[in-house]
């Protein structure tokens, strides 16, 4: 439904089965400038909510999610999207943006006019900022108004997405229906997949004959490594380049020949590179990776979504896709309706990850387990999953060049299936997932795309069992909380006919020692129940594929 209003604008609605959305539309001439937008969503009471709270705009948008009340909130709290609010018999709102562009991100705060809202907040045009380092552009000023853009346009939606079950809000496809379709003239040059990441076990490799770290051999070795498990790219994280100049590489390192010998082993090399470096040499740069044969790039420290930084992500996409390079964006802010139009641009962060286990103890299996209901539920999330040292919260231990997670091995392995990332990360060393042939041959064959996802059971912040088809096999993920529980799950989704099932499960002494796990293969049906035993901070996770007559 569209409302035509004087003064040369309209407001358009769209109802979907799970939600609702609206968006502005101007028919002014010339440039406008907006001074603000107001956007209000009153609620009937004092509601608990899953609030990412921030102190400042300048943010890479990696906070946790603390459970509220919308009594508790004023003017001076306030949250990136998306917020969730829990109303009662098991209703969930989440509330976020799509077709985001030209125009500042939506946050929310409380609002002093009335108990029980949440006010739309929006950061200002960044009139003057400090360059503090090759990655801190700092905010110094702030103008009146919060964009200045085309008169005649359409605005970002704004939509409350609405779940009578707490799994709906991990299948809705809510931003992507929001999104416009694609502007990449090709697109079958991008290939998801999986990519040994060197930067969270700090290029640290072992049982081989040279010295491990930013060198040509360490990297040779996680190529040889992503070879031999089938697994499509490797990253060149920090310390390839000498920061603040893209062109000038380390000499330890030979980017030519560690693409020559990639594409020998069929492994794709990925550059990380500081946002305003990139942006400083945009096309020598992405022209030399390009000639090189690179096949993306990850995009590190924006820490901002006023109007300027998100018109750096569509200009980054659309320069990347320009020259067939991927895009992964960190230190981001969250999808809204950008890798649709540009899908080259494959994953971003702007998710309190696992590399918070390198200096802090937050990553806690109850931040795990709200992640899929509420970051995940507006798109990809670059969560970098994998770790192989597996600890209880009683044995955790931060240690930044050898860290580990607080969950068993099973949920980390789960995490495959049930958090989405067409490019998914394997975190940990080579040398851990050699010694660990099993689970990484389980992990290397999970795919990174499907075709279709029912979530089987869940509770925000509690649990979620996730089955997700690609092609004819199902696989079936399951993540639990620190409160172990059993749970017990059908497999009627599936169609008629005998499967095979390999299984990886939480083994009887996970909840002293979180590496235990138990794994086996049994034929099922249809008409099969399965009992999962979820151990403290648990998981599990299933292949499950016809048998051929």
């Amino acid at each position: 439904m569209t409302l035509d209003f004087s003064g040369d604008f309209s407001v358009v609605f769209r109802a979907y089965d799970d939600g609702i959305a609206y968006r502005f539309v101007t028919r002014k001439k010339g440039l406008i400038r907006i001074a603000n937008e107001e956007a209000t969503f009153a609620f009937s009471g004092d509601h608990p909510l899953w609030f990412a709270e921030e102190a400042s705009f300048y943010s890479h948008q990696e906070q946790e999610y603390k459970k509220l009340r919308l009594g508790e909130l004023n003017e001076g709290r306030q949250a990136y999207t998306p917020a969730l609010v829990a109303l009662p018999d098991g209703i969930k709102i989440l509330i976020s943006e799509s077709d985001l562009q030209d125009y500042p991100g939506l946050w929310l705060c409380g609002d002093r006019r009335a108990l029980y809202q949440l006010k739309g907040r929006f950061p200002q045009v960044v009139l003057r900022d400090s360059v503090t380092s090759d990655r801190d552009v700092k905010p110094l000023q702030r103008a009146p108004y919060i964009a200045e853009t085309r008169g005649a346009r359409s605005f970002p939606w704004r939509f409350l997405l609405i779940s009578e079950r707490d799994g709906q809000l991990i299948e809705n496809t809510m931003v992507f229906k929001l999104s416009q379709p694609t502007q990449c003239a090709s697109t079958e040059w991008i290939k998801p997949g999986k990519v040994a990441w060197d930067w969270w076990n700090a290029n640290n490799v072992w049982n081989v004959p040279f010295r491990s770290g930013l060198n040509t051999a360490t990297y040779k070795h996680y190529i040889d490594f992503a070879s031999q498990y089938g697994i499509e790219y490797i990253i060149l994280d920090e310390g390839w380049y000498q920061l603040g100049d893209l062109l000038a590489i380390n000499p330890d390192i030979d980017v030519a020949e560690l693409i020559r010998y990639g594409q020998e082993k069929k492994v794709g090399i990925i550059l990380w590179v500081t946002w305003k470096t990139l942006l400083d040499q945009l096309e020598p740069a992405l022209d030399r990776f390009a000639a090189w044969g690179v096949k993306g790039i990850k995009v590190d420290f924006m820490q901002r979504d006023d109007q300027y930084m998100v018109n750096y992500y569509w200009q980054i996409a659309r320069e990347a896709a320009a020259r067939k390079l991927l895009v992964d964006f960190h230190g981001a802010y969250k999808p809204a309706g950008l890798d649709r139009a540009w899908p080259n641009v494959l994953t971003r962060e702007g998710v309190k990850g696992l590399e918070h286990n390198k200096w802090s103890a937050d990553i806690t299996p109850a931040h795990n387990l709200i992640l899929p209901f509420t970051r995940m539920a507006v798109g990809p999330m670059d969560y970098t999953p994998g770790a192989m040292v597996n600890a209880n919260a009683r044995q955790f231990q931060v240690v930044f060049d050898l860290p580990m997670s607080q969950t068993t091995r099973c949920q980390q392995m789960a995490m495959y299936i049930v958090y989405e990332s067409p490019l998914q990360m394997l975190a940990d060393s080579p040398s851990r997932y050699l010694a660990e042939p099993v689970c990484t041959a389980f992990i290397a064959a999970v795919p990174v795309t499907w075709d279709e996802t029912r979530v089987l059971q869940g509770s925000v912040g509690e649990y979620v069992v996730v089955a997700r088809r690609h092609g004819a096999a199902w696989y079936i993920g399951a993540m639990n909380n620190e409160s172990a529980r059993e749970v017990t799950i059908s497999l009627d989704f599936l169609k008629s006919g005998r499967y095979e099932m390999t299984w990886f499960g939480d083994g009887v002494n996970a909840g002293r020692c979180a590496m235990d796990y138990r794994h086996g293969q049994e034929d099922v049906t249809a008409q099969s129940m399965r009992s999962l035993q979820l151990a403290s901070g648990g998981g599990w996770a299933a292949l499950v594929k016809a048998i051929v007559p």
